[in-house]
């Protein structure tokens, strides 16, 4: 039997994390507060420069610009894809992001760069999309906060395009949660033999690559259309291994 009062301390516990993660009206954009900082918590984006981030293949940043606070896929001709200088194996990533109408984007995670020439073919894709906007039907697990070709939503949850979305990624040993404004939109386990059987079956079958790497980048899709970012930070899940 659990104590009444473990059950409240875990709760309280749980519900301090997610504060942390939850940016008051009164924080600059870009920062990181006191309780995240504790943590563990680091920033990806300074607000500034895309200082971190380099072009899937290497080279530096283009096709993007800071403005307004954020980093700003620029709606050039796509495939101007970016990921961290760093490689991450198990973590939590957070961000704040907004579409265009009728755009298309998507975060990636355990990224390779090395023998692939795109981005999509090597790591999952947390994907986001113009769910109402988009001009042609949808499968299900192209809707946002998908698992990209992989995992349909578990719940909708994006809000209207030119609004502010916070999404929340955790990675840990292999079990990976998907979360959109607060609601799990996907929660799955890689490496399995559901896993394999998933990517030797569907959109990744001439992929043999996908979703095997333990640890790797973490990447935004440039898909030709504008999308903002923000407020991106990571923290290394303890005791998980990782940077």
């Amino acid at each position: 039997m659990i104590r009444p009062s473990l059950v409240v301390a875990l709760a309280l516990g749980c519900t301090a994390a997610a504060h942390a993660l939850q940016p008051s009206a009164m924080q600059t954009q870009n920062t990181l507060s006191p309780a995240e900082t504790k943590a563990g918590w680091r920033l990806l984006f300074d607000g500034t420069t895309s200082a971190g981030w380099h072009l899937f293949g290497g080279g530096r940043v283009v096709g993007w610009e800071v403005a307004d606070d954020a980093l700003v896929a620029l709606a050039q001709d796509g495939g101007h894809d970016i990921v961290t200088d760093d490689e991450f194996e198990n973590f939590e990533l957070a961000l704040d992001w907004k579409l265009s109408p009728q755009a298309n984007s998507g975060i990636f995670f355990h990224v390779i760069e090395q023998g692939y020439k795109v981005i999509y073919a090597t790591g999952p894709e947390y994907q986001i999309i113009d769910d109402d906007g988009w001009p042609s039907r949808l499968e299900d697990w192209q809707h946002t906060g998908a698992n990209y070709a992989m995992h349909s939503p578990l719940a909708r949850a994006a809000k209207p395009v030119g609004q502010w979305n916070r999404t929340r990624i955790v990675v840990d040993r292999g079990h990976v949660e998907h979360w959109l404004n607060g609601t799990k939109t996907a929660d799955y386990v890689m490496w399995t033999d559901e896993w394999a059987k998933l990517v030797s079956a569907g959109k990744w079958k001439d992929y043999p690559g996908y979703g095997r790497a333990r640890k790797g980048r973490i990447g935004l899709q440039d898909h030709g259309n504008k999308v903002w970012f923000r407020n991106i930070k990571v923290r290394v899940i303890p005791g998980a291994g990782g940077l």
